[in-house]
């Protein structure tokens, strides 16, 4: 049973649509909307329908209170992710990952090689970008890396069907990389891994880091056709 063109049409353009947004609104999404968003991204599919994703969203006064006890623990601690960052980007991955860096520079004018403004803005990510919704998802140890891809899936339906509703989000790996920190604070069991966090809301579409958008690369460029 093929799709409609109009069901392509839709996904189509949630993926144009949707954008690592870095300045939210205060206004807070009601729940009602948060448990849609749930429900539609529960139908992620997983390895042997696990499932494997468990979320902790906050909300109203306890967004501020995580937002002041990351930032202040961030400012003074090393990174100790659950999962390593990459080793290095080389090749056309720095060269993407350099493109992104550069246009967010760019829109909140920090100089090429300016690195304490970049250090500043990256901290922002602590501050959950103005946002009144955290989210940090984890995964059971046992899983693997198939638990992290399976989590992976969900948070990018999570993404698409909050855009869906209007609303805006970014998915941190910075959240993610102060787990002990995150265990404590949120009493998570010693078994769950943080995979990443989230945080979203509703865009400031009048803030400058909001209005760049980034590039993909044609299907050409990261597609194998086998055809003997």
């Amino acid at each position: 049973m093929s799709a409609e063109p109009s069901t392509a049409a839709t996904l189509d353009l949630l993926l144009r649509q949707r954008y690592s947004c870095r300045a939210f609104l205060p206004q807070q999404v009601d729940t009602a909307t948060i448990t849609r968003i749930l429900e539609i991204a529960q139908r992620t599919p997983s390895w042997c329908n696990s499932q494997p994703w468990n979320a902790v969203i906050t909300r109203g006064a306890a967004t501020d209170r995580f937002r002041s006890a990351i930032f202040d623990y961030a400012a003074s601690h090393e990174r100790e992710p659950d999962f390593a960052f990459p080793r290095e980007y080389r090749g056309v991955y720095l060269e993407r990952r350099r493109e992104c860096g550069f246009q967010l520079y760019e829109s909140v004018g920090i100089a090429r090689g300016d690195r304490e403004a970049s250090a500043r803005q990256t901290m922002e990510n602590y501050r959950l970008f103005g946002a009144p919704h955290a989210m940090i998802v984890t995964t059971d140890e046992a899983l693997g890396v198939y638990g992290v891809l399976d989590c992976g899936a969900w948070v990018n339906n999570f993404m698409l069907a909050a855009r869906s509703l209007g609303v805006a989000s970014i998915a941190q790996a910075a959240l993610g990389a102060h787990p002990k920190f995150l265990r404590s604070y949120f009493g998570l069991p010693a078994d769950r891994l943080v995979v990443c966090g989230m945080s979203f809301g509703y865009e400031d579409a009048a803030h400058p880091v909001n209005r760049f958008r980034t590039s993909r690369a044609a299907p050409e460029r990261v597609v194998t056709w086998v055809d003997e």
